[in-house]
């Protein structure tokens, strides 16, 4: 299951304001702050701590099954996306990915793979990653490559067709557009230029989640 993408932005708390409004809600908050990693978690909001001079590692924010995470940097940079897998899945996609070159890091929470289109992979089995699996779903994300072959080393990968990512080859790797389950709304763009959206799990069955920005 697709449930997660990670960015680096130097709109911190725009972000976080921005996804606070389609109902995501901060679980976590780890910044530098005077030489250490220091949590700033809620309760705790901006208001507490925007004065001080945090170089935030990572915001996490969840909302259902989705689960969406950010961090400084100078400028917007799509880092990677995360698949919601059971242990066994991981085992086997592991198996496929260093068949076919791909460079992986695993450690007890999470595994990497890296692709050749400038983002990775992480493939999580930690149920507490998300909110709920039943709940509000990652259903696509529109993703930018520099060169074609995305499709197919995705499907390779998991051994499956992935209609959850689609895919255009651009100037530059970049994330075009998220479309979430839940209460229809209409589009906006987050202060990284995604295109967000969200969608009733009616339009999904009929079909009318692809437009032409898919």
């Amino acid at each position: 299951m697709l449930f997660h993408y990670h960015l680096w932005t130097p709109f911190v708390e725009e972000t976080e304001r921005f996804y606070q409004q389609l109902g995501f809600q901060v679980t976590q908050r780890i910044g530098r702050y005077e030489g250490a990693f220091t949590s700033f978690d809620p309760p705790l909001d901006w208001d507490d701590f925007r004065e001080q001079p945090i170089l935030f590692r990572i915001i996490e924010m969840k909302r259902g099954a989705i689960n969406m995470t950010f961090g400084y940097g100078k400028k917007v940079m799509f880092d990677h996306i995360g698949f919601l897998v059971t242990e066994a899945d991981r085992l086997q996609i592991l198996g496929r990915a260093e068949a076919v070159g791909l460079t992986v890091q695993a450690n007890e929470r999470r595994t990497f793979i890296q692709t050749p289109f400038g983002f990775r992979i992480e493939l999580q089995t930690h149920p507490d990653a998300v909110q709920s699996e039943t709940g509000d779903q990652l259903l696509q994300l529109d993703i930018a490559t520099s060169t074609p072959g995305l499709k197919k080393l995705l499907s390779q990968l998991l051994d499956r067709s992935v209609p959850e990512i689609t895919t255009i080859v651009a100037e530059r790797m970049h994330f075009r557009q998220a479309v979430f389950s839940g209460t229809p709304t209409l589009p906006g763009q987050d202060p990284n230029g995604l295109e967000v959206r969200t969608v009733s799990p009616l339009a999904l069955i009929s079909g009318r989640v692809r437009d032409e920005n898919l």
